[in-house]
């Protein structure tokens, strides 16, 4: 019989720590609010010192909430200890056992579990087959990559069948090119799986790249929840619009207004724009404008002058000056369009669609 999938309930969940410092009280998490569905993968993001690591740790019970509740598939779960709950970490350190194989690493929490070892055998072999290590049972850890090794630490989690399986930056201490792949593994796996997944990262790319749903966090609390398309496309504030990928921040006034489009001079141009409809004419607003959402041309929106043009294979690097404003373009398949050089006069193109209204 399948094992019920479970889904992740915060509510209203703070954890406070006293500064070393000043003694004085602050909150690490404050009033934190998410419901994760069973089988959703949900990505924590934001700078280091956020909150994100500490709620990770109270899901696992490693850190215990000083207000508010965790639910783990409609079950409280605050006052049980890290073994006791239906969960398991994949740590950044991976803290393996360095004188024990794959093998006897990920058949580790089942030979606590005093689990038969038959049964041991089926369910490492069937979990060494699913994370791409099969026939490599016998090797030593220290004898691994730095991804072999990510992969036993995800194999051990998810040998003893969790609920939730929690990702505390698991790829960090891997190259570039191997996060990638890995990151592309992890989401595989966990979809092969169906298993609830709670990830901690810094990198937004990373976290776009795997996540159902991403949070937000900002200085304890969070900031924004939503897929990635929306959280990049209609970000809340300039933070999220900021640490999400690039972004240029046009600054202007609302002239005119018609339900939710409208008008606004930006450095003396006037520009159409939706989702204005939360503004008022006469407001001073922002407007965010990503890299690719705009091209360099001859006629335009906004007059500029070319001050970078570099070719990065892929697309042409732009930086120009609207007035005194910088605004960083890149313009892809470059091969095909004409390309400015540093002290061309052109002019910004784009549509009201690229532009997000904050």
């Amino acid at each position: 019989m399948a094992k019920e999938k479970k889904g992740v309930r915060l509510e209203h969940i703070s954890k406070i720590y006293q500064d070393p410092k000043t003694g004085k009280d602050f909150y690490a998490v404050h009033d934190a609010n998410i419901d994760i569905a069973p089988g959703e993968f949900v990505t924590l993001l934001g700078p280091s010192g956020c909150g994100k690591t500490t709620i990770l740790r109270m899901i696992a019970g490693f850190e215990s909430p000083d207000e508010g509740q965790i639910y783990l598939g409609g079950e409280p779960i605050n006052d049980l200890t890290p073994n006791k709950r239906d969960t398991a970490m994949v740590f950044q350190s991976y803290a393996l056992l360095p004188h024990y194989n794959i093998f006897d690493n990920v058949a580790y929490g089942l030979k606590i579990r005093k689990m038969p070892a038959d049964e041991i055998k089926e369910k490492v072999t069937r979990i060494l087959g699913m994370v791409g290590l099969e026939g490599m049972e016998d090797r030593m850890t220290n004898q691994l990559s730095g991804g072999q090794q990510q992969r036993v630490a995800l194999a051990r989690a998810l040998v003893i069948e969790p609920s939730v399986l929690l990702f505390d930056e698991p790829l960090s201490n891997l190259d570039a090119k191997l996060r990638v792949d890995m990151r592309n593994e992890v989401r595989r796996i966990q979809q092969e799986a169906g298993i609830t997944a709670v990830y901690v990262t810094h990198d937004q790319s990373e976290a776009m790249a795997i996540a159902d749903r991403i949070i937000v966090m900002k200085k304890g609390v969070i900031d924004q929840v939503g897929d990635p398309r929306t959280v990049y496309y209609h970000p809340v504030d300039e933070f999220v619009a900021d640490f999400i990928g690039e972004s240029n921040f046009l600054r202007g006034t609302l002239d005119e207004k018609d339900g939710d489009t409208g008008i606004a001079t930006i450095e003396g141009h006037k520009v159409e724009v939706d989702g204005v409809s939360a503004h008022k004419i006469g407001d001073n607003i922002t407007l965010v404008l990503r890299p690719e959402g705009a091209i360099l041309a001859d006629e335009g929106v906004l007059r500029c002058k070319v001050t970078l043009s570099r070719f990065m294979g892929s697309y042409q690097n732009y930086q120009v000056m609207v007035g005194s404003t910088l605004v960083k373009i890149q313009d892809f398949n470059p091969k095909m369009h004409k390309i400015y050089e540093v002290g061309d006069d052109a002019f910004v193109q784009f549509t009201k669609g690229d532009l997000h209204a904050l």
